[in-house]
Parts: structure tokens; sequence; C-alpha cells
């Protein structure tokens, strides 16, 4: 696997509007400096205590994406550095965001995570829920958190046509969203198996991981 022809390869072939989030969980800080040396800067981890610890040790100009399922007791160990959190699903936990943003004196930038895959193993919320959140009361008066777009995983399956259906759906909700919240402007979708079919569904973030560092070692 050379990690840094790979980032080369995905930034040719990804449109302009489209940002590359290098999915690093479980790879050690070696590999991530080599992608960062080929120009890469936005990485992404789904464990907060992971992501401190390579906060600490890599160069400081990385813009951290928290992409996992998150805890609210864990916010605080990332409030202080981390640049987009993928994946909020409650206003209890957009609460807790923005009271560690708050304590730490800055806003940190979410979105929300729709379920539009059929696997119950996917976290997210409604469509409904997501407006409910938008149009809150307890969301207009938080000062320290910013909902910027929405984010969204496919089904795991080798049926392009219903992914395509979960991303179009997705990219639907969005272009609706934004008649109201023209703030929303990113829509995260796409994973190393299914980006080409994001991209053309309009998504502005893929999430790459393996077909960057090669495959994951959870030992």
């Amino acid at each position: 696997m050379d990690i840094s022809e790979n980032i080369k390869k995905y930034r040719e072939e990804l449109p302009e509007n489209v940002k590359l989030v290098a999915i690093s969980k479980t790879k050690p800080n070696e590999d991530i400096l080599k992608a960062y040396r080929a120009g890469q800067r936005i990485f992404g981890e789904n464990k907060i205590q992971e992501m401190t610890d390579k906060q600490e040790e890599l160069p400081q100009d990385i813009e951290w994406h928290m992409v996992g399922h998150v805890q609210r007791n864990k916010v605080k160990y990332m409030a202080s550095f981390v640049s987009l959190i993928h994946a909020v699903d409650s206003l209890k936990l957009l609460k807790e965001i923005n009271k560690r943003a708050k304590q730490n004196e800055r806003t940190i930038n979410c979105l929300l995570q729709i379920k539009i895959a059929e696997e119950d193993s996917k976290f997210g919320i409604s469509k409904e829920e997501a407006r409910e959140i938008l149009e809150s009361e307890a969301y207009s008066k938080m000062k320290n958190v910013r909902i910027i777009g929405l984010m969204g995983m496919a089904t795991f399956t080798d049926d392009e046509e219903q992914v395509r259906q979960e991303f179009s759906f997705l990219k639907k909700v969005m272009d609706e969203f934004q008649k109201d919240f023209p703030e929303l402007t990113e829509l995260s979708m796409g994973m190393s198996g299914d980006y080409k079919i994001a991209v053309e569904c309009g998504s502005t973030m893929v999430r790459i991981g393996s077909s960057i560092f090669g495959a994951r070692n959870y030992n």
C-alpha cells in the first residue's frame, strides 16, 4: 500500500468541491505522517481516546474529524481541538458539545447523522427528528456549536441501486433543509466501497480509510 500515491489518486479523482477525510482509525502515526506529507490535512477517527493521543503527537495543523458514535461523557477530551463531529444524533449530545466548546472558548462544527441504511446496527435519527433539533429553541440558544450539514451511512451491500437510493434520499433531505437552513453546506456520505456513488449523488465529503491505508488491524 503506497499511502502517498493513494492520497494523490483521490485528490486527482475527487471533484474540487468534495473534501477527502482520511480515516486513520487503528493506524499508527507514521502512516498518518505519510498521508500528511502527501498533502492530506483532514483525518477522521472513531475513538476519542485514540484521536486525542494522536492529536498530541502529530502536526498541529491537522484538522481532526470525529466520525464514530460519540458518548457524551467523552466529549470533554476532544473539545479543545476537534474540528468537525460527523455523527450527532441527539439534542442531549449537542448540548454537551456546546457546553464543552464553551469551556474551551471555541465553536465546534457538527453534522446531524440521518439514518438512511436498513441495518439496525447503524446509528442516526430520522429526517423529522433532525428538523426538530434544527428548529428547537434549545439549539437556537447554543452559541458554541454550529450544525453545518448532514451525514449518512448507506447499507453495507453490493446492491448499488439500493446504495444510490439511500444517498439520493439524503441529498433530497439536504436540499429540503437548505431552503430553511442555508447554513447547511456539508453532506458527508461515501466510504471506500461506495464513495463514487456518493459523489454522484451530491456528497461534499467522503470518508476513505482502507483504500488509503490498507486493511485495518483491530488486534
